[in-house]
């Protein structure tokens, strides 16, 4: 969320900021939520002065007591009753409106960083690298897709995938599945040398979905399990998140930075035709996760740090790729700053996403509660707390770098040469091969 205080120091500031998203109706829920908080604020202080008249006419009893002014006594009671009723009222509708506040502060975005670039939409995005790599686009096996080449070499079986999950999920079979694996594994050892790898749980509660901003907003777009509160996760930047929320650091044990392997779930629909078919879009995928928590001051650096990670992957893989830079309208809800690395996939002409890296400021911290406290250069504990600040990024995400990698190594003979950084984990294969039967005498 927002820094509430925002709203009552710096409004024309926070509406100037989320201006630049271009959201229809954005500007009269800040608005709303300004009054909201006005009207808190108001009810605070009402509560307050009750308070002190209560204690007040505590000590004023005590005394008319004292003197034998019962009269008196009682009279004054009953002022203290009337407004013991009102305090009531007035701390219900205190309990409603902050209810109906932080349902409202939920659903409004970040604060876009200044230096993001504006725009309306992804078309807007501009390039800040490339494009970069050894695209040939008319060489002669690279006008096939990855579900053809797929299909032919017998490693992409999505048809049986169908009959068992239903339409835009996918299985990998042979040197395909092993492929996945390798990927995942490469993700991973690259980001070891700074990373901590953890095996967080593949479900989570709806407190820990909202924590990043999926919820409420996006619920659609998750898998449910309503009986017991648990959703699949889209990502394993849920999961890492909150692993420290409701917890104070020290500002000595950041960054802390993660890693995680795990398969993301999301109800996402597709374009008919192109895009459903082959990896380019699924329900389930596997995904290395890179995640950091951080003061404010160590973030911009952490942010470069991840976007040149991922880059490292894409370009050791031999993919064409570039990166761009997320313009404010196409912006997601909880991003402060954002950048988006695309390959070619030569076989479906296309550019397509593969890693996300995105710097939260203290968006997602506020709504897990995740705070660290400063120290100074003696290392005694300074007064009060901050949020601390996130940042993630898709270190590797399999399906459209595996599809990228089959059209962009396809051979002459349909064979795919593996990339060379990708042996070590693929059993000694070198070719995906045809089968036997269908190769060329």
């Amino acid at each position: 969320m927002i820094d509430q205080r925002l709203l009552r120091t710096d409004l024309d500031g926070v509406k100037a900021s989320l201006g630049r998203r271009g959201t229809p109706g954005l500007l009269d829920e800040v608005d709303q939520a300004h009054r909201l908080d006005a009207e808190l604020l108001d009810i605070t202080t009402r509560r307050d002065t009750i308070r002190a008249r209560v204690n007040e006419i505590s000590k004023e009893v005590g005394q008319l007591r004292r003197a034998g002014d019962v009269s008196g006594a009682e009279a004054l009671q009953a002022e203290s009753r009337a407004l013991g009723d009102d305090e009531r009222q007035l701390a219900a509708r205190h309990d409603e409106l902050s209810a109906q506040l932080r349902q409202l502060l939920l659903g409004i975005p970040n604060l876009p960083h200044p230096d993001a670039p504006d725009g309306v939409d992804d078309s807007d995005n501009p390039v800040v690298t490339g494009p970069v790599g050894p695209l040939d686009p008319d060489a002669p096996q690279h006008g096939v897709a990855h579900w053809e080449t797929g299909a032919q070499l017998g490693v992409l079986d999505n048809e049986r995938a169908v009959k068992i999950s239903g339409a835009m999920f996918t299985m990998q079979r042979g040197a395909g599945a092993t492929l996945v694996r390798a990927l995942c594994q490469y993700g991973l050892d690259l980001n070891a040398d700074t990373h901590e790898e953890i095996r967080p749980p593949s479900l989570v509660t709806s407190a820990t979905l909202t924590a990043t901003g999926q919820l409420p907003k996006f619920a659609d777009d998750a898998y449910a399990i309503e009986r017991d509160d648990l959703w699949c996760i889209p990502t394993a930047e849920v999961p890492l998140t909150s692993i420290y929320a409701d917890e104070t650091l020290d500002d000595t044990r950041l960054p802390i930075r993660m890693m995680a392997y795990s398969a993301s779930y999301r109800r996402e629909a597709g374009s008919a035709g192109r895009d459903t078919r082959g990896m380019l879009r699924a329900h389930e995928f596997d995904k290395v996760e890179i995640l950091a928590l951080a003061t404010p001051e160590q973030a911009p650096a952490l942010l470069d740090d991840m976007v040149a990670r991922a880059e490292r992957a894409i370009a050791g893989l031999g993919l064409t790729y570039r990166i761009i830079e997320i313009c404010t309208g196409d912006m997601g809800q909880s991003h402060h700053r954002s950048f988006d690395i695309e390959v070619y996939a030569p076989g479906v002409e296309s550019w397509l996403e593969v890693s996300s890296i995105s710097w939260f400021g203290d968006y997602q911290a506020r709504r897990a509660n995740i705070r660290f406290r400063r120290h100074d250069a003696s290392g005694k504990a300074l007064k009060g707390t901050e949020f601390v600040h996130t940042l993630n990024g898709s270190a590797l995400a399999v399906p459209r770098v595996w599809a990228a990698i089959i059209e962009t190594h396809r051979n002459d003979d349909g064979s795919v040469t593996i990339p060379e950084v990708l042996r070590p984990y693929m059993r000694g294969i070198e070719r995906i091969e045809p089968p036997v039967a269908d190769r060329a005498d």
